[in-house]
């Protein structure tokens, strides 16, 4: 991949390891298209969105479903971290207030929760939000071993990218 996209990575504090697969691809295009890390794309769409744009209302969608799937590992009656997913989507989408979702992430009590709720506030809440969207069903699927953590991971980068077909720019100095 041509330097000036790893040296964006590298300004963007992207974690070593994309940053060295990064490396192995010809270009951002095929690095976007190959990735079979959802919570990469996410972390790199969070850095780079602009905060209440249309693109950041999409990545809030998307995170959202995530999170939606890592919901199974909440326990039972618990139902603060849907309430909260739930209304973030519903700020995406024009029916609910920021403070709606604030107070559903507090509510919430659980650190993701709150974060995939602050997501809507701006883009370094969604990187966390699609972070923990991501860490949490990956973390929730160690025990099943990694076959399971990888499939997973593969199944919300296809996703990430139903939404987001192609990569954002990136240009180093320009982030």
């Amino acid at each position: 991949m041509k330097s000036t996209i790893i040296d964006a990575l590298v300004e963007l504090n992207a974690c070593p390891d994309a940053v060295d697969w990064a490396r192995t691809q010809p270009d951002s295009q095929a690095a976007w298209r190959t990735c079979d890390r959802g919570d990469w794309l996410l972390w790199l769409l969070g850095r780079t969105v602009t905060k209440g744009s249309p693109r950041h209302k999409r990545l809030v969608l998307v995170t959202c479903r995530i999170a939606s799937d890592s919901l199974r590992y909440v326990a039972k009656g618990e139902n603060r971290p849907r309430v909260a997913i739930r209304t973030t989507r519903r700020w995406a989408i024009g029916k609910a207030s920021i403070e709606d979702v604030e107070a559903a992430g507090r509510a919430a009590g659980a650190a993701g929760a709150a974060w995939a709720a602050r997501a809507a506030g701006d883009a370094a809440w969604a990187a966390r939000a699609a972070a923990w969207a991501a860490g949490a069903a990956r973390d929730a699927a160690w025990a099943a071993g990694a076959a399971a953590r990888f499939a997973k991971l593969k199944l919300y980068a296809r996703w990430v990218r139903e939404e987001f077909p192609t990569p954002p720019t990136l240009r180093r100095g320009n982030l």
